[in-house]
């Protein structure tokens, strides 16, 4: 009985270690923020109400976005995300109307709009990236960056990063869901 009690404390303290290290990880990605140096910003997609909606997480990148945008004007945008069974629209499309809604000029934004998930999102938008260019801006919600660059890295991508804030309402279940999401992501490669 002692051992059976020895091994399940064991396995608790492990899982609390990988849960703060992910933790650290999370947050150290936030560090290589984005200058403007990079001729390319990737905004990730996110839900999209009814009616054509951004969600508060999309809402916050795509806030997050446009003033990156006009911060650095010779930057160029991809907006990602296909449209979910739930969506009467694509998320690129809902997300370049916002930017273009907040003075962002249409010719800075193409449009990928067959992705279903983050690596997706990497995936399609590298193939409408000119040839050779490998660095890129991210734009996501914190929680949602270090899977993002993992992700990027493994698609022969150098990425870095501005940072959405995350609703509050959703901050804890997405941190959590996100740590399970990068261990797939380091392991699996999706």
């Amino acid at each position: 009985m002692k051992r059976i009690i020895f091994a399940l404390l064991f396995i608790l303290i492990i899982l609390v270690l990988i849960f703060y290290w992910l933790d650290h990880e999370m947050n150290a990605v936030l560090k290589n923020e984005a200058d403007g140096s990079n001729e390319y910003v990737v905004i990730l997609g996110a839900k999209v109400k009814p009616g054509g909606i951004p969600s508060l997480s999309l809402k916050n990148r795509l806030d997050a976005a446009v003033d990156y945008l006009k911060k650095y004007p010779t930057v160029k945008a991809i907006v990602t995300g296909g449209q979910g069974a739930d969506e009467d629209r694509t998320e690129a499309s809902v997300m370049a109307d916002y930017l273009v809604k907040h003075g962002i000029a249409a010719d800075r934004i193409s449009l990928e709009d067959q992705s279903t998930t983050t690596y997706e999102n990497l995936l399609f938008a590298k193939k409408l990236l000119p040839e050779n260019t490998v660095n890129i801006t991210i734009i996501s919600n914190d929680f949602h960056l270090k899977r993002a660059t993992i992700l990027a890295r493994k698609l022969g991508l150098k990425a870095d990063v501005v940072a959405a804030p995350t609703p509050k309402v959703i901050n804890t279940k997405s941190r959590i869901r996100e740590r399970l999401a990068i261990i797939k992501a380091y392991t699996r490669g999706q």
